[in-house]
């Protein structure tokens, strides 16, 4: 054997004698980088815990000696009467606030709200966790007041800890439903240093965007925010306080999506409130997964379909032909003698029928306001102006205005057509009745819409209302709706793995 052989061969020797040592070491190393993720993983998810818990659990809040004193069978009386109910997984079993005098706010917030009588049942339930920093969901009829059941909490601590830069965030489902909450809570913050700012579509983005430079408060639509997001326009880092206000009629109307996204985008310490009119499985998935043991407020019987019982329901069944001279007989019944000044909101069902009902009352001398689709924003937001300044007396709707929108002082809802589902019809009726008034709702109902009759005939039993004998000879039977899109055909896939959404250029 050669000499250059022999050293090759030792070569080759002393390689595979230093390859398992090189493995080894290559292994080591492979085992200390995974250990060395794995502890910064769970030390980020520590800090993560420790960042939630350390967003106290009870705030502030104290009750008032007063509301201390108060009789159990008082605190028993008010949630029967207003059959409320309270699940907290926390049992604090707070007392419901039955006067302003048993809540201490900041001054500015304490002379604004105390024009009212007293707080409403959602209020009065609601404040005391809210000012206690707890998640909280409120199920609650419309009109019951939940602008302010968010509102006041979220200022007052704003106001009281002296807290800067962009703090609330409100998202609500529609244009329309976004200024009213702007318009209440400009109120309530006037004459102090919070700014709000609306942000919503069918207006310019950049002034919008100029707007929130200096804004605590931020109101907006699921679809402008994503935009503003996407552009970089707007910061949801320091946001401490969320609401979802309607938010089954969000994930109703295919929001589902944005919102995750807007939650997502906001610190895992804030505070979260949710309101809702129903308590479906999709707002139930919503809370689990966003919210840190919510207090649920229920108002009202939630569990079944109801209408406000200070509604007066009258329900007339006619000729589909007959209806717009019904009609106009029946704004000369409600709009006589001591009522000529009473403000009238009127449901069509379709764009195109509200189109032709609105230039037939002009033509018949009638002073009407519309909001429906086929409108720009700056034609529907006229519009609403215009009726709630009492400069039109009338106005026509399609149910782009039925959920949500508080419009003071509606005496009479008229149905000139009943709606798709009995669902929007006690959504419709709502808009009277508000905030501890009364109000009465007169439906068209023609044999087009039989099949609703039993639903219909549920509500008005539900609220001691009277059922017309022609109204029950369509019949009793009731639909069953399980889903918006599929009805009574919809069967629950909870088990089975999602679709995946494919999108072709």
């Amino acid at each position: 054997m050669s000499k250059s052989e022999l050293k090759d061969k030792k070569r080759k020797v002393e390689d595979d004698s230093e390859a398992p040592k090189l493995k080894k070491e290559k292994k080591d190393k492979k085992e200390k980088k995974e250990k060395k993720e794995k502890k910064e993983k769970k030390e980020k998810k520590e800090k993560k815990e420790a960042a939630c818990a350390s967003a106290p659990a009870d705030g502030d809040y104290t009750e008032s000696a007063e509301l201390k004193a108060m009789s159990q069978s008082d605190v028993d009386a008010f949630f029967k009467d207003n059959e409320a109910a309270v699940e907290d997984p926390a049992n604090k079993n707070l007392r419901p606030l039955l006067s302003f005098n048993h809540i201490t706010l900041h001054p500015s917030i304490s002379s604004h709200v105390s024009k009212f009588p007293k707080p409403t049942p959602i209020q009065s339930i609601a404040w005391p966790y809210l000012l206690s920093q707890r998640d909280v969901i409120g199920v609650a009829e419309t009109g019951s007041g939940k602008t302010f059941a968010f509102g006041v909490p979220a200022i007052n601590n704003i106001l009281s800890f002296g807290k800067k830069g962009l703090k609330v965030l409100c998202v609500s489902p529609t244009r329309e439903l976004a200024c009213q909450i702007y318009d209440n809570l400009a109120d309530l913050t006037k004459g102090t240093s919070i700014n709000c700012v609306a942000i919503y579509g069918g207006v310019s983005k950049a002034d919008q965007v100029r707007q929130m430079k200096n804004a605590n408060v931020v109101i907006a639509t699921p679809g402008r925010l994503i935009d503003l997001m996407n552009d970089g326009a707007i910061n949801l880092s320091n946001i401490d306080y969320l609401v979802l206000d309607e938010a089954d009629r969000m994930l109703e109307t295919g929001f589902e999506k944005d919102i995750k996204a807007i939650i997502g985008a906001t610190p895992s310490t804030r505070q979260t409130m949710m309101f809702t009119a129903t308590w479906p499985k999709e707002v139930r998935d919503l809370a689990a997964s966003y919210m840190k043991e919510p207090v649920k407020v229920s108002v009202g019987n939630r569990d079944e379909l109801s209408a406000n019982k200070r509604i007066t329901q009258v329900v007339e069944v006619v000729n589909r032909f007959d209806k717009e001279k019904k009609l106009l007989q029946l704004l000369k019944k409600y709009q006589s003698g001591s009522n000529s000044d009473d403000k009238i909101l009127i449901f069509a069902l379709y764009k195109k029928e509200a189109t032709r009902v609105e230039r037939n009352l002009q033509y018949h001398g009638y002073s009407v306001a519309a909001i429906h689709g086929d409108l720009t924003q700056q034609q529907r937001t006229h519009s609403l102006e215009q009726f709630k300044s009492g400069k039109a007396k009338l106005l026509l709707a399609t149910d782009v205005a039925a959920r949500g929108l508080d419009i003071p002082n509606v005496k009479v809802v008229i149905n000139l057509t009943f709606p798709l589902t009995v669902e929007d019809y006690v959504h419709r009726i709502g808009r009277t009745g508000r905030a501890g008034k009364y109000g009465i709702a007169h439906t068209l109902f023609t044999e087009e819409e039989k099949h609703l009759a039993g639903g219909l005939q549920n509500i008005l039993r539900q609220a001691n209302q009277p059922i017309p004998e022609a109204l029950v000879k369509f019949g009793s039977h009731t639909k069953r709706k399980e889903h918006s899109v599929y009805g009574a055909f919809y069967k629950e896939t909870d088990g089975l793995k999602k679709a995946t959404k494919i999108t072709f250029d």
